[in-house]
């Protein structure tokens, strides 16, 4: 039996009927940990005596029957921005490279309760702050499909290393795209939750309104599962909500007949590349084809999504990055003369170039004379970008068009230019600028073998909706998709 093609959830049912044993399910990543990180490089840190010892604990709860969840036993991995008590958590920035926590992600405390077996953390943008994952101090991640190209980000670590088999999900972090885009890329499936729905206390924060965790996995079902075990009602949050809808397995049902699915003209035009175009209408046809009904409308606005995102991001990642000065914890500069020096030193040589651009942008715009200019109008964007997507879906349940204006770039292409980084987020970033859930699904690859995923967009508090679309299209395609762990690790030659 080949335990790295099973899903989270099929490794689950093993566990639970004895067919394979917590220890075994841990040996499988380890090894391919071992076999693969050299090239993909998707961690940080790898916890293999810990994963062991929690193996071990987790499966005594199992044979005693006091762990029976669906995610028992199975291994995860976890994005480097979540704090784990006593685990080296950086986000991939040289300014945390010794900082270990001293309290647990509530996110990650839910999936311990579950009995998850938390095998590392994973590479990431530093601070979440690229699309890439190549601004990480530790180097860049790269893709399974190819390793020439990148895998997206921030969470380009959680989705290089599902998609590589090297853990069976991964918790990810979004604040504009981090989760959506890097699981198009890297051909996996990727949940944003509604803002509020999984607490992000121990979070380490880029933009607070923003940002939400989210799972990544090989399938929509263990994405289903996953997301109803780490949504929960936090006290520690001032912004979690307290949901009674939260059994998102439910909506694992293949039935989209009478779905109202909308497609912005303004997502499938100019910047968009053909086979992703291509891709993306071909899976809009197969959910028509199961009995949803699908229409193209005018989606206004998203042409000022970026600048506002952007402004905002900025403005509140300036905010809270601004504790990260070699006082209390992190890295402290080693020749210093008086406190004020001590601070420009150690932010100075702490701190990468990409997290130095967005701190000055966004000091700029909540500077005195530039705060209504920019930061307040930014807001202003942002609330009539929540009224467009409210009209829009007076009209469709679901709105659909693609995760990335193309697929995963070759390294070291996007860094050269920042601005055409930044508008890679195109499709993504409105969404979390609305609190709105939204979901990759691979529908595809481009002539070199890169995957494509398309993006579906549902209302606040309607995942269940995605979910029920995102099902009903994988079982309608089940066949026409290749795990990477099938088709093996790729380098550019081999694709040409």
């Amino acid at each position: 039996m080949d335990l790295l093609k099973l899903t989270a959830l099929e490794l689950g049912e093993k566990i639970k009927a004895k067919e394979v044993t917590v220890r075994e399910a841990v040996d499988a990543v380890i090894g391919q940990i071992k076999e693969a990180e050299s090239e993909i490089h998707s961690f940080v840190t790898i916890d293999e005596e810990g994963a062991y010892a929690q193996a071990e604990e987790i499966q005594k709860k199992i044979d005693v029957g006091e762990l029976t969840g669906p995610l028992a036993g199975v291994p995860v991995a976890v994005k480097d921005n979540m704090c784990i008590e006593g685990q080296l958590t950086t986000c991939s920035s040289k300014i945390l490279s010794n900082f270990k926590p001293t309290y647990t992600a509530e996110a990650v405390e839910n999936l311990r309760k579950a009995g998850a077996v938390i095998i590392g953390k994973t590479n990431m943008d530093e601070f979440a702050m690229g699309s890439t994952t190549e601004t990480s101090y530790y180097g860049p991640t790269r893709n399974p499909h190819n390793t020439a190209h990148v895998p997206g980000g921030s969470s380009g670590g959680s989705c290089a290393a599902v998609a590589a088999s090297e853990c069976y999900y991964a918790l990810g972090s979004d604040t504009g795209g981090s989760i959506r885009q890097p699981s198009s890329f890297c051909g996996v499936v990727g949940l944003k939750p509604t803002y509020g729905t999984v607490s992000r206390y121990g979070l380490i924060a880029y933009g607070s309104s923003l940002d939400q965790i989210g799972p990544v996995a090989k399938d929509v079902s263990d994405c289903a599962a996953i997301l109803e075990t780490i949504a929960s009602h936090d006290p520690k949050d001032s912004t979690s909500m307290d949901r009674d809808d939260c059994d998102f397995t439910e909506a694992l049902v293949d039935d989209v007949k009478g779905l109202r699915i909308g497609i912005p003209r303004d997502y499938m035009g100019e910047g968009l590349d053909p086979e992703v175009n291509d891709a993306v209408m071909k899976a809009a046809k197969v959910l028509e084809e199961k009995g949803a009904i699908v229409e193209a409308f005018d989606l206004r606005l998203v042409k000022y999504a970026i600048p506002a995102y952007y402004t905002i991001a900025d403005a509140e990642a300036s905010s809270n990055l601004e504790r990260f000065d070699g006082v209390k914890y992190g890295y402290r500069t080693k020749d210093y003369d008086g406190l004020h020096n001590m601070y420009k030193k150690t932010r100075s040589e702490g701190f990468g170039p990409e997290v130095k651009r967005r701190i000055m942008l966004g000091s700029f715009v909540l500077s005195s004379g530039y705060y209504d200019a920019y930061y307040l109008k930014a807001l202003r964007t942002k609330a009539l970008i929540k009224k467009e997507f409210d009209r829009a879906f007076r009209n469709y349940d679901i709105i659909l068009g693609p995760a990335a204006p193309t697929t995963a770039p070759e390294l070291g292409k996007s860094l050269s230019d920042p601005m055409k980084m930044y508008l890679g987020d195109i499709y993504t970033i409105s969404v979390n600028l609305a609190g709105l859930p939204g979901m990759s699904v691979p529908v595809g690859k481009d002539s070199k073998g890169l995957p494509i995923g398309m993006q579906l967009i549902g209302n606040v508090f309607e995942e269940k909706t995605l979910i029920r679309a995102a099902y009903t299209y994988e079982c309608a395609t089940k066949k026409m998709h290749e795990t990477p762990a099938s088709v093996g690790l790729m380098s550019e030659k081999e694709v040409r």
